[in-house]
């Protein structure tokens, strides 16, 4: 089937792909809407200008959707995208990395059902550890572009999700009985490589901000390789 990837940059988005790829599907191109508003109720903002690199790096077409992202009215735009993605590379479906928003996800299936395509959501209600294990072990590089939870701090910013990250996630999870996935919003992620990646994203220089408990890694300089 030809499918539509739904991409932010983060893990999620990513590795959803991946499963449907290594399914039998083809990813035919990466759908993005660019939010002009950090507050979307939808849309994942962190870095996400960047997912034009991850499209080069995986070979596959972008489409990319502007918004101003206001509640409600940014699934208009989300559906534009959607349709240009449909008519440009004859999509039967769609993919995206819910895990589990209802709001999200319900919205994505409204819009597929009106549209005629399949909506696929392969992590909706995973076993979050599981899941991060599988992503570590299947080889993404992915690194923490955004904290926004306590104890979450400074310090978070930028490192690699491996298996030293999830040791200590599992540890916090307990405690402050958090997301594993950040699915709470309690972290953004972003990917500089996949197993469906042609070329790896190098990260040369960016920039951090911590301000009352939440913080930044902007990438400010990248190097394809």
């Amino acid at each position: 089937m030809r499918i539509g990837a739904l991409i932010s940059g983060g893990k999620d988005s990513l590795y959803a792909a991946w499963r449907m790829i290594q399914t039998g599907h083809e990813i035919s191109c990466f759908i993005t809407i660019q939010s002009r508003n950090p507050e979307s109720y939808m849309f994942h903002t962190p870095n996400i200008g960047l997912t034009r690199l991850q499209a080069e790096a995986a070979g596959i077409p972008l489409v990319v959707q502007e918004t101003d992202g206001l509640e409600e009215k940014e699934l208009y735009d989300l559906t534009v995208a959607i349709q240009r993605g449909a008519r440009a590379y004859g999509l039967e479906g769609i993919v995206t990395g819910a895990i589990q928003s209802v709001y999200q996800a319900s919205r994505i299936e409204r819009i597929c059902h009106l549209e005629n395509l399949w909506c696929f959501s392969p992590l909706w209600l995973c076993d979050q550890e599981q899941y991060l294990s599988s992503l570590i072990t299947d080889g993404f590089e992915v690194i923490i572009a955004g904290v926004f939870a306590e104890p979450l701090d400074e310090t978070w910013l930028g490192i690699p999700l491996d298996l030293s990250f999830l040791e200590r996630m599992k540890e916090i999870s307990k405690k402050y009985h958090v997301s594993l996935a950040g699915e709470g919003g309690e972290y953004e992620s972003f990917v500089c490589n996949a197993p469906f990646f042609k070329k790896r994203i190098t990260i040369m220089d960016a920039e951090t901000w911590f301000l009352h408990g939440a913080g930044g890694y902007v990438i400010t300089q990248t190097e394809l390789v």
